[in-house]
């Protein structure tokens, strides 16, 4: 396993996060436990999780990931300082959680109380804002007109963001979170956030979670560009879309216990007949080179150098075993001019 520094923090992260967004729903506390023990005897040493999980969301399985997590931390309490614990406060427009308010500085403090808690930890060492308050491109808002970014207000997106620094700092200097970073931003908002930080001396964000895959390629190289020179760490989410490039949903298959059989809070908005398109070619590319389509999804994304660390999730031990041995595999010329020339075909194959 290689790792490497997380943006401009001291966190030293494997280039694989265990991703746990299944763990409650999907998944039970045995099924975790079984992971949890696979990513760390292969090198993994960071999980990413969220007041949120389980997905899909449901008022009933509020914090269910996180507490699943924090039976593990419990039973192993000497392997606590060996991992690195990524978590989040959700955003707005979720009805049963802050009555789906914003986030503000005094909820930053309720949410990382009560996560802390659930996490049976005294700290954690990476806390991220879900998603922006403000109008916001990602999930399914890509294509023109989806997002009204008019509506945006900048003094009030400063004092608001201010504030959430502001709580951010306080559980910094508690000692209960580490650092703090970003998900679903924009390079407008990694700017301001890093320009406040600057200015109030407040604490910087050290890393980025965006979507980022072979059917997800935004933020190439805008985002990209601000991650870089504010020394942020990138964190690709759904390197598999989804799922869909395993090739698992081809010819409108919906495999038991799958992401896909289960309704999604913003639909299964990949499920668009460019996307399969795309997938059916990605699945002849990696046939040809003797990887599975999810390895050669998961290989396309690891050799860029701004990748910090691939988010991977898995609801068997088979798929587990599968994606984490796509980071061991070589990366050849003609691989990439393979994968390259069906990106080419298929740059946007949802919106």
């Amino acid at each position: 396993m290689k790792y490497g520094k997380l943006g401009s923090s001291k966190l030293k992260v494997s280039r694989v996060c265990l991703g746990t967004m299944t763990w409650g729903k999907q998944n039970d506390q045995k099924d975790a436990d079984e992971q949890i023990a696979y990513a760390i005897d292969r090198g993994i040493n960071c999980m990413d999780t969220a007041e949120i999980y389980s997905v899909p969301p449901a008022p009933d399985r509020y914090g269910n990931t996180e507490k699943i997590i924090g039976n593990w931390v419990k039973n192993n309490p000497s392997k606590r300082k060996k991992m690195i614990i990524f978590s989040k406060i959700c955003g707005r427009d979720v009805d049963w959680i802050r009555k789906g308010r914003h986030i503000t500085g005094k909820a930053v403090i309720k949410a990382v109380e009560g996560s802390l808690k659930r996490l049976n930890t005294d700290y954690i060492d990476l806390y991220q804002l879900h998603w922006p308050n403000r109008e916001y491109p990602h999930f399914n808002k890509h294509w023109f007109g989806k997002a009204d970014f008019s509506t945006i207000k900048e003094k009030k997106e400063d004092k608001n963001m201010l504030g959430v620094l502001q709580a951010l700092q306080k559980c910094v200097k508690a000692g209960k979170i580490r650092y703090c970073g970003l998900s679903n931003e924009s390079p407008w908002g990694i700017q301001k956030y890093i320009q406040l930080a600057r200015e109030h001396d407040l604490p910087k964000m050290v890393s980025l979670q965006n979507e980022f895959s072979l059917v997800q390629t935004k933020d190439w190289p805008y985002v990209i560009e601000s991650c870089e020179i504010n020394d942020i760490g990138y964190l690709p989410w759904s390197p598999l879309g989804s799922g869909v490039l395993s090739g698992k949903y081809a010819n409108g298959k919906r495999p038991k216990g799958s992401r896909w059989s289960f309704a999604g809070r913003h639909g299964i908005f990949r499920d668009q007949k460019m996307v399969h398109d795309a997938v059916k070619k990605y699945v002849a590319v990696a046939k040809k080179h003797k990887v599975t389509p999810s390895q050669l999804a998961l290989m396309w994304v690891d050799q860029f150098p701004w990748v910090s660390s691939t988010i991977i999730g898995a609801t068997t031990m088979k798929q587990l075993k599968e994606n984490i041995d796509a980071f061991d595999k070589r990366v050849s010329k003609a691989f990439l001019e393979d994968v390259d020339a069906v990106l080419r075909a298929y740059p946007i194959p949802y919106a």
